[in-house]
């Protein structure tokens, strides 16, 4: 049982966390923290099994968590909401509904995933990276002109599929499926780096000319690896627009993409556990930028030769992100962990859970 230990523990964990939250003992601000950072995690876990576990280059992750949003929300909406029409599924059944709602916004992210996929079976590196890019920009220009959905205005009514729940049992449901889902997200990536098909994908970002020498099918692992990372970033999404109530096709462009790549570089190329770390410290330090305190002491040597200047924190967060990563390429290119998991920085830690 002893190899079983660490997943106990987080179980412990996650059970201490939803009591606290059901009870009161922690606050709306740190269930928010809470739910961003597993959504952080998400999506860095995600973005390192393209950009690190197969060296690929992608910049638009972000595009792939809008399509999950946006197609969670519509279903959500017309299943339990009242602002496309009458609700099509009886309340009682929301909490069988919506996890399928969130997967069924990952599986069509994961088809979506098919406009980089494709192309990057003649493409690596640069060429990669500005396609990744336009299809960021493709998605979110394609939402902000379908009316039906709100267009560039945004779409909302997800509050509704929240409040069902709320009328089942009074609970922290939010914190509840967002836990429930970057568990399952973490088992998912685990297993699938450790299955042929993972070993596929480290072989291609060894080499992909021997990795097909040695009957590697490259282009059939790159779609099925682009297909996960994508589905996962999709479910991401769905979460975020229920926990938010309101999506806008603005809120996952490259500015969104980027804080992804950040977190993979900062955690390591190839490194789960690092892109766990590195979501974690990434969500915290950009909470901690939103303490007006803290702007005015970093920009205080600036405002003292420009008085009139005054930063807000979304200026302040955007110097920062860049800043932080030119820090990690120039003292610590590999990141924290660099390619390793925590068990092979600490190997008695291997005792302690199962990685297969």
């Amino acid at each position: 049982m002893r190899q079983y230990s660490l997943n106990v523990l987080m179980a412990f964990v996650a059970m201490l966390l939803l009591v606290a939250a059901h009870f009161g003992w922690i606050d709306n601000y740190i269930q928010i923290v809470v739910m961003t950072i597993g959504i952080n995690i998400i999506m860095s876990t995600s973005l390192n099994l393209v950009n690190g576990n197969m060296g690929e280059f992608t910049c638009g992750h972000a595009g792939f968590m809008c399509v999950g949003a946006y197609v969670s929300s519509v279903i959500s909406v017309f299943c339990f909401g009242t602002k496309l029409g009458d609700p099509m599924l009886p309340a009682s059944s929301v909490l069988l509904v919506f996890p399928f709602i969130l997967l069924i916004g990952g599986a069509v992210a994961a088809v979506s995933s098919l406009l980089v996929s494709i192309p990057s079976f003649k493409t690596r590196d640069d060429y990669l990276a500005i396609i990744s890019i336009a299809v960021n920009y493709m998605i979110i220009s394609a939402l902000e002109n379908m009316d039906f959905i709100g267009g560039s205005r945004g779409f909302q009514g997800m509050k509704d599929t929240y409040w069902a729940m709320i009328d089942i049992f009074d609970g922290p449901w939010m914190l509840f499926w967002v836990i429930l889902f970057t568990a399952f997200n973490v088992w998912v990536i685990r297993r699938f780096i450790s299955s042929t098909y993972g070993k596929g994908v480290n072989a291609i970002c060894q080499d992909e000319v021997a990795a097909e020498i040695m009957s590697v099918n490259t282009n059939k692992i790159k779609i099925i690896n682009f297909m996960v990372a994508a589905g996962l970033a999709g479910c991401a999404g769905g979460l975020y627009a229920h926990i938010i109530g309101y999506v806008n096709p603005q809120s996952f462009n490259i500015l969104k993409s980027t804080e992804a790549m950040v977190m993979v570089y900062l955690g390591g190329m190839g490194s789960l556990s690092g892109a766990i770390i590195s979501a974690i410290l990434f969500t915290g330090l950009m909470e901690i930028l939103r303490s007006q305190a803290i702007i005015d002491g970093l920009v205080s040597p600036i405002t003292f030769m420009f008085p009139d200047w005054e930063p807000s924190a979304g200026v302040i967060k955007w110097v920062m992100i860049p800043l932080l990563l030119v820090i990690v390429m120039q003292f610590r290119p590999e990141g924290i962990m660099g390619n390793r998991e925590l068990s092979d920085v600490f190997p008695k830690l291997k005792k302690f859970y199962r990685f297969k």
